[in-house]
């Protein structure tokens, strides 16, 4: 979709923990700013604290970013994995990177075919956590969604960054205003977060206001920290395409626990630069080390068979989506939505409301349905609402959801 943007004339000194992604600014960025999306490092991120305390209640949860999870014995036929392969995996140790089969397999989807760009990982938060990490530092100015993904947030944070913020406001008909890229993307920027399409939104960019968001980036010649966690489920919008095709100093994040239907496997990986991905060994050797060579090799099947994993899932989540619309529709004075063009959640706002952890307490008290307060991302006037699971399990929370929407009416 773009041309190559390597930044002309841009040079990478060789100092700090990894030369091809560091650059000298010559600015001053001692002082560090917070002015968006804030939580407290020292505590659980909202979300999943949330999740630990009032899932194992929920009857119904429609509160997922992901699709409906899959079996293993829906994901050994799907796969095609046969007992004699599995069988066959030595329990031994695996390498820092991940093996050469598996990382060819995903390369081919997502990196252009280049393995080597390619590290796998326990889920895209192990891959958030060992990459900001290494290129990172104090003063750093990164650039963030006002509403953003916990860890996305956290590392930049706990790293000592100076943090810009990009309001999604202004992002209308799938672009930013350039001016608004203008502002808040400057010279001087050390890196930009990105998550299309938006977790908990479903907000993303058009082909058009893709290509002037990259193209910013690369004008003042910053990171480019690419959240592709649920890319391939849209909605009258194109797949976004992985921005490291043509901007190389790109971190791209992906994981087999939204589209793919895998969370339970704890899989992910990262699109980089060979010279970073070997830089943060350093930590890896000192944390995880490496996956489970039974993972890994499950994982090689499911790469495989990726079409036939998202591809019922993605067509469920619209069938779903338009359950959705439609009991929107019979709720105009109780509900606000916008729809979603990506992604299989929404945020859906409830005008009047002041306090969405409590409504989501008392739903779940008194009808079983899990929401998340939209609290858990800085957007505390809604909830999140998750479509990619069963229908059956969406039209009975939503059903309940009604219920509670017309009790609470008839007590004002």
């Amino acid at each position: 979709m773009l041309a190559d943007l390597r930044t002309p004339g841009v040079r990478f000194p060789a100092y700090n923990h990894c030369p091809l992604f560091r650059q000298q600014s010559g600015v001053d960025l001692s002082r560090v700013l917070n002015d968006g999306a804030v939580s407290t490092p020292q505590r659980p991120p909202v979300l999943e604290e949330w999740y630990r305390r009032q899932l194992h209640r929920a009857e119904f949860d429609i509160s997922s970013s992901g699709v409906q999870p899959y079996s293993f014995a829906e994901l050994r036929r799907i796969a095609g994995i046969e007992q004699e392969d599995l069988d066959r995996v030595v329990m031994d140790d695996s390498t820092s990177q991940g093996p050469q089969e598996l990382r060819q397999a995903i390369a081919d989807r997502y990196a252009g075919g280049r393995a080597d760009h390619v590290m796998v990982t326990h889920g895209s938060s192990e891959a958030i956590a060992l990459t900001l990490a290494t290129v990172l530092e104090p003063g750093d100015r990164v650039v963030l969604p006002d509403s953003v993904y916990h860890s996305l947030g956290h590392f930049v944070r706990e790293r000592g960054c100076a943090v810009r913020t990009l309001p999604l406001g202004p992002l209308s008909q799938g672009a930013f205003p350039e001016s608004v890229l203008d502002e808040v993307i400057t010279p001087g920027t050390r890196a930009v977060v990105a998550n299309f399409p938006h977790n908990p939104t479903g907000r993303t960019l058009s082909g058009a206001g893709y290509d002037s968001f990259v193209r910013r980036v690369a004008e003042v010649g910053a990171l480019l920290v690419w959240d592709a966690a649920t890319a391939e489920i849209t909605h009258g919008t194109e797949v976004l395409p992985n921005p490291a095709h043509s901007y190389p100093r790109t971190i791209a994040y992906g994981t087999f626990s939204k589209v793919f239907g895998l969370p339970g496997l704890r899989f992910g990986w990262c699109v980089a630069a060979p010279e970073l991905i070997e830089a943060t060994f350093a930590l890896r050797d000192r944390t995880t080390l490496f996956l489970s060579p039974l993972v890994e090799r499950i994982a090689l099947h499911a790469m495989r068979a990726a079409p036939r994993l998202i591809g019922p899932r993605a067509q469920q989540a619209r069938r779903n989506l338009a359950l959705v619309d439609a009991w929107v529709a019979r709720h105009p004075d109780s509900v606000a939505w916008q729809r979603p063009q990506g992604g299989v959640c929404g945020l859906l706002r409830l005008p009047g409301v002041e306090d969405t952890e409590a409504f989501c307490r008392e739903l779940l008290d008194r009808h079983g349905t899990l929401l998340v307060p939209g609290t858990a991302f800085d957007l505390p006037d809604g909830v999140r609402l998750g479509f990619g699971g069963a229908e059956r399990e969406l039209s009975e929370g939503l059903a309940r959801l009604s219920d509670f929407l017309r009790t609470r009416e008839s007590r004002r």
